[in-house]
């Protein structure tokens, strides 16, 4: 799937194959070439978490297969490491004001392209630019990996990056993003 902005990672084949059916109606899912990693393409993805959040009120049948599920805020295709590093510090940076004096940290869950990107090496690269940034605005942030306002996930499948930033509260209120 080309275009997918939400990637899945369930437990076994059993739970992958039950996952993948049980998330057909929120939109379209598929298979990758990595072990017990799913992709999807949805229309709404607050409308996805709200209904998986509601859905785990009243079964907890599908959420048990998923070991994450990670939707994505912006997403974009790279080829390179620099194309990598250019896209996914734009769209960070630009985040920069919803960060503006917190702490946050970055996690990088990289599947493919490990020739070409290191997932501590991109989080630490990031992590300095986004510091940089906050500096800069004159509200610095810092690290934290302890119990931070904000993370941000970085997630790759092959040649394609999903980004998004959770707060606090957003990964109280939806437990199933498990950045960490």
């Amino acid at each position: 799937m080309k275009d997918w902005n939400v990637v899945v990672t369930v437990s076994d084949r059993f739970a992958r194959r039950h996952a993948q059916r049980g998330l057909e109606k929120f939109g379209k899912v598929e298979t990758t070439g990595f072990h017990n990693v799913l992709v999807m393409e949805v229309d709404d993805i607050v409308a996805l978490m709200r209904s998986l959040s509601e859905l785990m009120g009243r079964d907890m049948t599908l959420i048990n297969d998923i070991s994450r599920l990670m939707p994505a805020q912006e997403t974009f295709e790279f080829r390179s490491r620099e194309e990598f590093d250019q896209k996914a510090s734009a769209a960070i940076l630009g985040w920069a004001d919803r960060i503006a004096g917190k702490t946050f940290h970055i996690r990088l869950h990289r599947r493919g392209m490990g020739d070409q990107l290191s997932s501590l090496s991109e989080e630490k690269q990031l992590d300095t630019a986004l510091l940089d940034k906050l500096v800069e605005m004159g509200q610095p942030g810092r690290i934290d990996f302890s119990d931070p306002d904000c993370v941000i996930d970085i997630e790759t499948v092959n040649n394609r990056a999903g980004l998004s930033l959770w707060t606090r509260e957003d990964l109280r209120r939806f437990p199933f993003l498990m950045v960490d």
